[in-house]
């Protein structure tokens, strides 16, 4: 493949990727709106956020082996059409438990295409600009999780959700073009040892990883999942403003990916200490300041700066506990991210059915200080690691 580069390649696997990313998390800015037009309270709404995600968990570390040997181009069209067919249903559906069933589907076959994008953009280049390829394609993957909730929510609120709805399929289409036309046949020429891959697990620091990062997660897209409800009956916004913060989080999340990279390659382990201490303070002020709206609109930004930086973070964390199995470990880390996103909007949306809406951020300080527990003994023991290798080629 690396004799036949394509300039496009990379672009359209971004595009692939922000596409299914933007399907996955769009949904999250029109809860409000989906709970309103199917008549389901905002919790069971959320259901399509929590069971999309939980899929993508069950089937991380399956499929993606699974479909392995199959020529890539083939896998792609197929898991992309696929979430065309699913975005097509949810917009004229107007039952709730087929709207659940079409976005649950597809979400079986999400970590395939996206598994497929990181391996297939480092191979598309030399050696030396692979990491600068998956980057890219990891631009997509923030895109899809953040700017795609601020323009469904523009478009739900201009016209209705059956267009939101469309919005996610038109850029899937886009992709599944691309790739028809553009992204040439990739056979696989030599299969990965199932074997190989799965020795990873047998590590406890890859384990301390695992729940490092569903608790981060968890913390993040607990609450994040009922943030337009939260600004909508807590801070009292209007819908114009509310899809203006929901674009400001978009935005400063692009902001902390830039950051991020910087801060993991001079202080990886500090950064990932700091982290959750930092959150939890912004969580804390957004308790405090919740009624009051400039506040607020403050603490989004930066709240979605350090979401971006805590995307980063959990694909670090994984990737770095298995660096001899980067295509597994990413398998491992969007099942792991995916398994946060289900607990945690699943734990704060009890408390807001419990509670109300205002104390949701409580679920996110717990998530915060599950995931203290699991990333001080993981720094320790892979800090114990490195200087174990270090001293085996003195």
């Amino acid at each position: 493949m690396k004799n036949n580069r394509n300039p496009l390649l990379v672009y359209i696997l971004t595009l692939g990727v922000f596409g299914i990313l933007n399907t996955e998390m769009g949904v999250i800015g029109i809860l409000p709106l989906i709970a309103d037009q199917y008549q389901v309270s905002v919790s069971t709404a959320g259901l399509i956020v929590s069971l999309f995600a939980l899929a993508v968990a069950v089937s991380g570390p399956v499929l993606p082996l699974l479909f392995s040997g199959m020529n890539r181009k083939k896998v792609m069209l197929l898991v992309l059409g696929i979430f065309i067919a699913g975005n097509l249903v949810s917009a004229f559906t107007s039952n709730f438990a087929v709207l659940l069933i079409a976005r649950v589907v597809p979400a079986f076959f999400h970590p395939v295409y996206c598994s497929l994008a990181f391996s297939v953009a480092a191979a598309s280049v030399s050696k030396e600009q692979s990491s600068k390829a998956v980057a890219k394609v990891f631009v997509g993957v923030s895109a899809g999780m953040v700017l795609g909730v601020p323009v469904s929510s523009l478009i739900a609120n201009a016209a209705s959700l059956t267009y939101a709805m469309l919005f996610f399929a038109a850029v899937t289409i886009v992709a599944f073009v691309a790739t028809l036309l553009f992204v040439p046949s990739m056979p696989v020429a030599q299969r990965l040892s199932y074997g190989t891959q799965l020795r990873v697990l047998r590590r406890s620091v890859t384990w301390l990883s695992i729940a490092g990062v569903i608790f981060m997660n968890g913390a993040v897209f607990g609450v994040y999942s009922y943030l337009a409800e939260y600004l909508k009956t807590v801070t009292n916004y209007d819908w114009n403003t509310i899809s203006l913060m929901l674009f400001v989080y978009g935005a400063a999340n692009i902001i902390g990916n830039m950051i991020a990279g910087k801060l993991l390659a001079k202080h990886p382990s500090r950064t990932v200490m700091s982290y959750p201490i930092a959150l939890a303070a912004v969580y804390i002020m957004l308790f405090i300041m919740g009624p009051f709206s400039m506040p607020v609109a403050f603490l989004i930004l930066i709240w979605g700066i350090l979401g971006g930086i805590g995307g980063n973070l959990a694909q670090y964390w994984v990737v770095s506990a298995a660096p001899e199995a980067p295509e597994f470990a990413n398998g491992i880390f969007l099942t792991s991210a995916n398994l946060g996103t289900t607990i945690g909007a699943s734990v704060c949306g009890l408390i807001i059915s419990g509670m109300s809406t205002k104390y949701v951020v409580i679920g996110g300080i717990l998530f915060l200080l599950l995931s203290i527990a699991a990333i001080y003994p993981r720094i320790y023991m892979y800090d114990r690691i490195r200087r174990g290798r270090a001293r085996g080629k003195t």
